[in-house]
């Protein structure tokens, strides 16, 4: 059986660009990561501000949205009902956007900013302490996630109120460039960008959750971690992913997120049990009052002084300001920022799909709200235990960060979280380890699918993917994030923020164009100022489409 025909066009475009980009980090592991790293510096340095007003701006345009007439649309209009379970729907949502890089930084990013933290405070004081416990929530909290829930809207309600059978950015942004426009040479462009910043999105997470489980099969197994053990844990990723793909989206990555939230439930629920609960409690607490106060000055921190005298410090020795030192929001708060620019069109779709029957507003709630929550509480059971080992001195996790040792100082958190009670150690360690393999797979198997959907052909009916098509992409995205962390070496984290910053910079535009549409087609079908709840105009289209989406 053939199966879905493939848009040949946006397939052999989207590869090429990125046999380009992975081909020279491979062959030229030197110069590739020379060239990232001032591709980095370029665009922190000069457009750093447009990428904080950017997730400014789509965090006030969510609020826009939830609060005012348009919040009760229903995606596939008023009769719709949800094709997931409320549990299952926010489990597949938080484990495509997530995947196992918020078991790596959350816990461990806190060691980060207890060395060097930001607003000149002395490294490793108290207030360092209490400013890098709260810190790695801003990033994972309500910006991140409204970066995450901006090209959902506009493309759950393309393809479930306007009945596209295909979901592609440069349909979402017909209501700006026109019908021609979106479906001609701009059209392609888009829809290449987008799949080249999807594969720089998903290659810094896998970059990142690959070491991690490396180093816990190495403590596990009794081995050396080295780049070949990398090779196996892509090499497992990918068995788990083959029954994912054989499966389908139903049986599929539902089934993979359904195991991966009880799991998580098992992790975090014993860790907080077990861990040092109180420091946990106290700590949380006082990072939301800090969060809170200091929202706004931290969206907005540019650090303008301390970039200043780097740029004449540099000018002074004859360097360009690229090759000027780095600030606090450089290397944190934009990375962070376009690394979630970078995936947000890919949650965009997988989300979309999977959203029938979901209102505006109860879309937005869950993702900001209940992306945050989920966030929150793995930065505050792990990321806090991990610091109370610290203070404590029972380990000596920054000095493990600063030797690049990370995915080891994530282990010794979980073995010391296991052992400090009772000795549950090694069983912790496993169920974290299975754990981290499954979040990691459910991130390729959804990433993987959203790739092959966008470089389907549009036949006029919906159906998914091809699964070699799917298998192709899944390769694609093992290639690259492996060939970043070649790059990168033993310091991967320059290289991963790299590719994450300078492929969200053309996304930025798009994301902007399809929140146009959006608010273009919702001021047509909704032209009076009280939304009926039954509407004459939600599209008898969408009402075509059963539950599965076919």
């Amino acid at each position: 059986m053939q199966g879905p025909k493939v848009d040949k066009v946006i397939f052999w475009t989207a590869l090429v660009v990125i046999v380009l980009f992975s081909a020279p980090l491979v062959f030229f592991p030197a110069e590739g990561k020379a060239i990232l790293g001032r591709a980095l510096s370029w665009s922190t340095k000069t457009l750093g501000w447009a990428y904080l007003w950017f997730t400014i701006g789509a965090f006030g345009i969510l609020v826009y949205f939830a609060l005012g007439r348009f919040g009760s649309v229903r995606f596939g209009g008023p009769d719709a009902r949800p094709e997931f379970s409320l549990p299952s729907w926010v489990a597949m949502l938080f484990c495509a956007g997530i995947g196992a890089s918020v078991m790596y930084w959350g816990t461990v990013e806190w060691a980060y900013y207890y060395s060097g933290p930001p607003f000149g405070i002395e490294p490793k004081s108290q207030e360092a302490a209490e400013w890098a416990a709260m810190y790695g929530m801003f990033h994972w909290g309500f910006t991140a996630w409204a970066v995450y829930c901006i090209p959902t809207l506009p493309l759950a309600y393309l393809y479930w109120n306007k009945g596209r059978s295909v979901l592609r950015l440069s349909s979402a942004c017909e209501g700006v460039i026109g019908s021609r426009h979106a479906n001609g040479v701009v059209g392609k462009m888009i829809d290449v960008l987008f799949m080249f910043g999807l594969i720089g999105g998903v290659g810094t997470s896998l970059g990142l959750g690959t070491p991690m489980l490396s180093a816990g099969l190495a403590d596990l197994f009794g081995v050396e971690r080295t780049f070949r053990l990398d090779l196996i844990v892509i090499a497992i990723w990918s068995a788990i992913f083959g029954f994912s793909v054989y499966s389908g989206l139903e049986k599929g990555i539902k089934v993979l997120s359904d195991i991966n939230l009880w799991l998580i439930i098992f992790v975090l629920g014993f860790s907080f049990l077990f861990g040092p609960t109180i420091f946990m409690l106290d700590t949380v607490t006082n990072s939301l009052g800090l969060l809170v106060q200091n929202f706004v000055e931290m969206s907005f921190y540019v650090d303008p002084i301390t970039k200043a005298d780097n740029f004449i410090a540099a000018a002074e020795q004859g360097n360009s300001y690229v090759d000027a030192g780095g600030t606090f929001p450089e290397w944190w708060t934009i990375f962070y920022w376009a690394w979630w620019i970078a995936y947000a069109p890919f949650m965009g779709l997988f989300v979309a799909r999977i959203s029938r029957g979901r209102t505006i507003r109860e879309l937005i709630a869950v993702e900001i709200l209940g992306g945050s929550l989920g966030c929150w509480v793995f930065f505050a059971v792990l990321g806090n235990s991990s610091m109370f080992f610290q203070l404590e001195g029972s380990l000596d996790l920054t000095a493990m960060v600063a030797d690049g040792m990370a995915p080891e100082a994530i282990i010794a958190t979980i073995k010391e979280i296991g052992g400090r009670t009772i000795p549950f150690a090694l069983p912790l360690l496993v169920v974290f380890v299975v754990l981290a393999f499954i979040f990691g797979a459910t991130t390729l198997d959804s990433s993987a699918y959203t790739l092959a959907t966008v470089a389907t052909e549009d036949t006029g009916e919906s159906v998914e993917p091809a699964r070699w098509h799917r298998f192709f992409w899944a390769i694609a995205l093992a290639a690259v994030s492996l060939s970043l962390m070649f790059a990168g070496g033993k310091d991967s984290l320059s290289a991963l923020q790299a590719a994450s910053v300078v492929v969200a910079l053309p996304l930025m535009v798009i994301l902007i164009m399809m929140v146009m549409s959006l608010i273009k087609w919702l001021n047509a079908d909704y032209p009076s100022a009280e939304l009926r709840e039954r509407s004459d105009v939600s599209i008898p289209i969408s009402s075509t489409k059963s539950a599965s989406g076919e």
